[in-house]
């Protein structure tokens, strides 16, 4: 059998190939080697493109035309005037930030019919990818056999510095950053280019973009209009620039044609996208933790805080609007726990990796030379787990509780880290002022008066008080009474306060705060947990996940291999297809309007149908966007994807957009730990939907006429 060199790993001795007929739909696949890996395979799927079209350096190509859209999530140019779409949920925040009671962007939408009034949007920013290159070999360069792992680290360390420094111009808003594949046995550089000046241009009602609501995320069948749309502005002479009036829409050297012609089962499609994280390569002491100490705590303790700011969300608009984006975050991961620890079990995943760990042990002891080099990788991660077991369930608490948690305590993190850095008080009084700024826009008192209360006891009840940060000492006599005193008494819980402590700023009454001192505390007693423990087991860790991945390629050269997904671009590769979800449970891989008229129900937020939708349904008002009378919502691929995909285009076999992925469905949702290739399904929304509702729903029609449609 042939085999072929991949990933430049051969330095290392690790030589992967692969027979064509064994490369599965599994894997976040690397832009760069896409024709040495998967390129015959695409193509026999159906692919029609090259891998050039794909990714090349010397010319456009469709990575070209792919974003990181704000701080986690996908986006894709669909226009030549640098218009951007990604998800409802992923916009969610900047909505929000332009939304009030006057003007409720949330409930009503957004739709700029001129230019003029697309809206600047500060702090959200779209990156671009312009150059992956291997680094493996100038990383490695000065790590010599017989290094402990602070010596390997430190070299390491001091070759990706150079290598950053050397591609970066911050002047020019290119930055560089070298990322670890594979444990750190591959190195990938990527060259950047940020542009902040990005403007709102449309967004659906939240009856639509997240129509289903918290009871049908994670979930199929779908009917949500989970998209949004910006535009990247640029300078006149089209380089990335802050905020002016005298920018320009971004002309974009390469967009995404728009296909009306739909898919059918079985046809090719492709995803581009910033995946978040997987964790592929876990082991069963990880998932160990996992299920027993890591969701238990994040489902319990976000479930509590969840409905206390419901109750007060549904009792306010203005508390609606406030929490609306920080509760869907927390809700989000909160049932993305539940539905991983009920996918663990149910595909019996620490069965299969107790398997893969027999065979790689079996296979380690067969020879000197392996024991030698591979025999200390799954003792150096047990040894790791259980070392941070304890400290990170108190890390855990205090986070979930405490530091996110309170509010309070949160913009006590931030005041610290002022007062810390700005010693002139002018310049500190300054940044205090625009950090409230932001912070009280979305602050109720009430609400967080009364999570605090909740936050605090629930950290009293489940962290001894000997493992308490100091502070804690003065709550656990009274949480009750602590709890009103800090809201009656803190700067930072009321606006007129803490307004008024700037106007005659003292030092010593910021630093004096209760909420300061108990961040102050909390951030102390995280210190002190990392030094004790989690330092120490982070770099047993690395070291034996390092060796544990390096073991396994090894140990199968022919498999084809993909890193990790880290938030770099990744392409994933599959088919339109149903799926059995259980016995006599099947399910279509498409969803039409229909559905969301039958899902209709006035009296359960997540299933308000707005008036207009319902107009247009009932006069048939489709335009070209309907297939037999009836228009697509969402449809299902197997592609493999996870959180940061969001926005990710979904892209048909000549490359044309097809829909914007937004979701997995809960049959899988162990598969960051484990894909499993009967179920997992990555939800999108049919690019047909989103059209009708820009030109029918909102009469938006210009925003049509800038895209390349092909029917």
């Amino acid at each position: 059998m042939k085999r072929r060199l991949i990933f430049g790993l051969a330095a290392l001795g690790l030589a992967i190939a692969r027979p064509v007929q064994a490369l599965a739909d599994e894997g976040m696949w690397l832009l760069p080697y896409l024709e040495k890996m998967n390129i015959e395979k695409m193509r026999e799927t159906g692919l029609r493109l090259t891998a050039q079209d794909i990714y090349a350096l010397n010319r456009t190509s469709l990575k070209d035309a792919i974003v990181i859209f704000g701080g986690g999530c996908t986006g894709e140019i669909i226009s030549p005037q640098g218009l951007i779409a990604t998800n409802h949920h992923c916009g969610y925040g900047a909505i929000q930030q332009h939304s009030s009671v006057d003007h409720d962007y949330l409930k009503h939408g957004f739709w700029a019919m001129s230019q003029a009034e697309e809206l600047p949007t500060p702090g959200l920013a779209v990156t671009f990818i312009r150059e992956i290159r291997d680094v493996t070999s100038e990383v490695l360069a000065k790590v010599k056999a017989g290094m402990n792992e602070a010596q390997r680290n430190k070299a390491v360390g001091q070759a990706i510095d150079r290598i950053v420094k050397a591609n970066s111009d911050p002047k020019a808003f290119r930055y560089a950053q070298v990322t670890p594949m594979f444990g750190g046995n591959q190195y990938l550089l990527f060259v950047t280019e940020r542009f902040t000046d990005v403007r709102m241009v449309g967004a659906p009602p939240s009856a639509v973009g997240k129509f289903g609501g918290d009871t049908d995320n994670w979930m199929w069948p779908r009917h949500t209009g989970d998209f949004s749309l910006f535009r990247v502005y640029a300078s006149p002479d089209n380089k990335p620039a802050a905020y002016s009036p005298d920018n320009v829409p971004y002309r974009a050297p390469k967009h995404l044609e728009i296909s009306l012609r739909g898919y059918k089962e079985g046809d090719y499609a492709m995803i581009l996208g910033f995946p978040g994280r997987t964790n592929r390569y876990m082991t069963t002491y990880e998932i160990d933790q996992v299920l027993e100490q890591d969701n238990p705590i994040r489902i319990f303790v976000r479930g509590e805080r969840q409905k206390l700011l419901w109750e007060d969300m549904m009792a306010d608009p203005k508390v609606r609007i406030q929490y609306a984006s920080k509760y869907a975050g927390s809700s989000n991961y909160w049932k993305n726990s539940i539905g991983m620890s009920r996918g663990l079990r149910r595909l019996d995943v620490r069965g299969k990796k107790a398997a893969q760990q027999a065979e790689f042990t079996a296979w380690v002891n067969g020879s000197p030379e392996r024991i030698e080099r591979y025999g200390r990788a799954l003792p150096l991660i047990d040894s790791a787990v259980r070392m941070r077991r304890a400290a990170a369930r108190i890390q855990q608490f205090m986070n979930e509780a405490l530091r996110t948690g309170v509010e309070s305590y949160t913009l006590g993190t931030a005041v610290n880290r002022i007062l810390t850095s700005e010693s002139n008080d002018t310049k500190a009084a300054a940044a205090l002022r625009a950090t409230g700024e932001a912070f009280f826009k979305n602050y109720s008192p009430s609400t967080d008066r009364k999570v605090t209360r909740r936050m605090l006891q629930i950290f009293a009840d489940s962290v001894a008080a000997a493992d308490e940060p100091s502070f804690f000492a003065t709550v656990r006599p009274d949480v009750a009474g602590y709890a009103a005193g800090l809201s009656d008494r803190s700067l930072l819980t009321d606006t007129a306060r803490y307004y008024a402590a700037l106007a005659n700023f003292d030092r010593a009454q910021w630093e004096a705060d209760p909420a300061v001192t108990a961040a102050a505390s909390i951030a102390e007693k995280s210190k002190t947990l990392t030094d004790s423990a989690l330092k120490e087991a982070a770099r047993l860790f690395a070291e034996g996940h390092r060796l544990w991945v390096a073991g396994l390629l090894e140990m199968h050269p022919d498999k084809a291999w993909a890193p990790d997904a880290n938030f770099t671009l990744r392409l994933t590769y599959g088919q339109v297809l149903p799926y059995w979800a259980a016995d006599a449970v099947f399910y279509n891989y498409f969803t039409t309007l229909d559905g969301v008229m039958a899902k209709e129900d006035p009296k359960n937020p997540d299933f308000i149908v707005p008036a207009r939708l319902k107009e247009l349904y009932r006069a048939q008002d489709f335009g070209p966007y309907a297939v037999d009378g009836r228009v697509p919502t969402c449809f299902l691929t197997n592609n493999d994807i996870t959180g940061g995909n969001s926005g990710s285009p979904v892209l048909d076999a000549d490359g044309r957009l097809l829909g914007l992925a937004f979701d997995g469905n809960w049959e899988a949702m162990s598969g960051d730990i484990a894909f499993e290739p009967d179920v997992q399904r990555t939800i999108a929304v049919d690019i047909r939907y989103v059209l009708f509702l820009i030109d029918k729903y909102a009469g938006c029609g210009r925003l049509i006429d800038e895209m390349t449609i092909v029917r």
